[in-house]
C-alpha cells in the first residue's frame, strides 16, 4: 500500500478525522441493522428492530456505542479552535456562531425534506400509524443535533474552567449527571411504576427529568477531549491506558448493575444517563491506545483520499443516511423486490451490500448537499451581540429536542426548519466570503468542513 509522509496535511492530526468518520459510519451500520423490513413466508409485512432482538446486542452495544467518542473528538477539536480563535483576536460570540453554522447549515435540507414529506403524506391521508413508525425512526438522530450545539456554544466557557480546575469540573459534572439519574429514577418509580432508567416505557413525563443531562453527560465528554488536546492521555503509559480502559467498563457495570440503568447502551442514549459519561473515559482512553495504528493507516494515500471524501460530508451522511434507508426500502415494497423476513441468514448476509448501497446513495446525494457543509466566514455579523447567538442557538436545538422526545412529525420538522433558518440569519454575515479550503492552513480540528484537499 503507497505510503507517503507529505500526503499529511502540516499541523493537522488525521486520527481524530478518522476517528469523527468511523463513528459516523458505525451510527449508519447499527441502523441498517435495526431496521429489519421484511416479508414473512406468507408475504405479509414485517417491520422490527431486528438487531436489538438478538442476545449478544447488550453485550455489543457497550462497544458499537461511540457517540461518547464523537464529543470527545469535538471536544478536543473545540479546545484547539478557541485558541486559534484567541489567537486571531477572535471571541466566544463568534466561535459559538461558527459551531452553529456546522450544524445548522447541513440540517436545513433535511429538515425541508422531512417537512414536505410529512405534508404530503399528511394531505394524502396516508395511515397514521405506518407514517409515526417511519418517521420516528429516521427522525431519532436529530438528537444530536441539539446536544452538540449547545455543548459547542458553551466550550470557550468549559475550557475556562478547565484551565483552571480540570478534575473538579469532571466530578462536578459526573455528579450532576448522577444527580439527575436519581431524579429521574425516583420519578419514574412513584409515578410511572417502571423499574429503571432506560427501559422500554415511553413517557415525556418521565424522560423530562432526564433533559438536564444533555449538559451534564455531554459536557464531561467534551471535558475529556480538552484533557485529550492537553495531553493528559497521550502522557500516560499504555499500561495505565489499559487499566483505565478495564476500570472504565468496571465502573459502568457496578453502576448498571446496581443502579438499574438499562444493559443497552443505546436505551442509555436518550435521555443521556451516566453510564454513558463512563463510557466517554473507556473511549478517550482505547483511542489514545489505538492512536499509534491509526496514524500508520492514516500515512497511507488511500485512507486520506477516503478520509477527506466523508469527512468533507459527514454530517450529510449522519442526517440524510436514515431517510435514505426508508427510501431505499419503500422501493423495495413498491417495485416489489425480494425482501428475506428479518433475521433469517438472507436477511444478514443481505445487510453488507444494503449498507454499502446506503452510503453510495448519500454520497451521491451529497453531490448537491455537500455545499452546506462550506461555511462562508468573513464579513459583519448581520446581527452583533451575544443576545442574537444566545437566541440562535435556543431556536436551533429546542425543536430537535422536541423530536427526541414526541417522535418526528409535521410540527415538529416545521418548527425545527424554522428555527434553523432564523438561528442562521441571526448569527450569518452580512456578505459571503468563502471559507479557506487549504487543509494545511488550519490547526487540527479546524478545517472548513466544506474544504477537500487532495493528499
Amino acid at each position: 500500500m503507497e505510503r507517503t509522509k507529505q500526503a499529511v496535511p502540516a499541523g493537522r492530526d488525521l486520527t481524530l478525522d478518522l476517528a469523527r468518520v468511523g463513528c459516523v459510519l458505525l451510527v449508519v451500520v447499527v441502523h441498517v441493522l435495526f431496521t429489519g423490513v421484511g416479508r414473512a413466508a406468507d408475504g405479509s409485512l414485517l417491520i422490527e428492530r431486528t438487531v436489538e432482538a438478538q442476545d449478544w446486542f447488550d453485550a455489543a452495544s457497550w462497544v458499537a456505542n461511540i457517540m461518547p467518542l464523537f464529543f470527545v473528538v469535538g471536544g478536543f477539536a473545540a479546545r484547539v479552535g478557541w485558541r486559534s480563535t484567541v489567537a486571531r483576536g477572535g471571541d466566544a460570540d463568534g466561535f459559538a456562531r461558527l459551531r452553529l453554522a456546522r450544524l445548522a447549515r447541513p440540517a436545513v435540507p433535511v429538515l425541508l425534506f422531512f417537512t414536505i414529506a410529512l405534508g404530503a403524506v399528511r394531505a394524502i391521508g396516508l395511515d397514521p400509524a405506518l407514517v409515526e413508525t417511519v418517521a420516528v425512526g429516521v427522525g431519532s438522530p436529530l438528537w444530536f443535533l441539539a446536544a452538540y450545539a449547545t455543548v459547542q456554544a458553551l466550550a470557550p466557557w468549559m475550557i475556562r474552567w478547565h484551565e483552571r480546575s480540570p478534575w473538579v469540573t469532571l466530578v462536578v459534572l459526573l455528579a450532576g449527571a448522577l444527580v439527575v439519574d436519581i431524579v429521574r429514577l425516583v420519578v419514574g418509580i412513584y409515578t410511572l411504576g417502571l423499574d429503571r432508567i432506560g427501559g422500554d416505557g415511553y413517557d415525556f413525563g418521565h424522560e423530562f427529568f432526564g433533559i438536564p443531562n444533555v449538559l451534564f453527560v455531554w459536557l464531561f465528554a467534551q471535558q475529556l477531549g480538552f484533557a485529550l488536546a492537553d495531553g493528559w492521555f497521550a502522557r500516560r503509559t499504555r499500561w495505565e491506558l489499559t487499566v483505565l480502559v478495564a476500570a472504565g467498563y468496571g465502573a459502568v457495570w457496578a453502576l448498571v448493575f446496581f443502579g438499574d440503568y438499562s444493559w443497552n447502551m443505546l436505551a442509555n442514549q436518550w435521555p443521556p444517563t451516566a453510564p454513558l459519561a463512563l463510557l466517554a473515559v473507556v473511549q478517550a482512553a482505547a483511542f489514545t491506545l489505538l492512536r499509534p495504528v491509526l496514524e500508520a493507516v492514516m500515512r497511507t494515500r488511500v485512507a486520506q483520499r477516503a478520509l477527506f471524501l466523508l469527512g468533507s460530508r459527514l454530517m450529510t451522511i449522519y442526517l440524510w443516511h436514515l431517510p435514505v434507508i426508508m427510501i431505499l426500502i419503500g422501493v423495495q415494497l413498491l417495485l416489489p423486490l425480494p425482501m428475506p423476513a428479518p433475521g433469517g441468514a438472507a436477511w444478514w448476509w443481505t445487510r453488507v451490500p444494503f449498507a454499502l448501497l446506503v452510503l453510495a446513495v448519500v454520497c451521491l446525494l451529497s453531490l448537491w448537499l455537500a455545499r452546506y457543509e462550506r461555511i462562508p466566514e468573513g464579513g459583519e455579523p448581520r446581527v452583533p451581540g451575544r443576545t442574537a447567538t444566545v437566541v440562535a442557538v435556543v431556536l436551533f436545538i429546542v425543536p430537535p429536542l422536541g423530536i427526541s422526545a414526541y417522535g418526528l412529525d409535521f410540527p415538529l420538522a416545521l418548527a425545527g426548519l424554522i428555527g434553523a433558518v432564523a438561528a442562521l440569519r441571526l448569527t450569518g454575515p452580512r456578505r459571503h466570503v468563502p471559507a479557506p479550503t487549504s487543509a494545511g492552513s488550519h490547526q487540527a480540528g479546524e478545517r472548513p468542513e466544506g474544504a477537500r484537499r487532495s493528499p
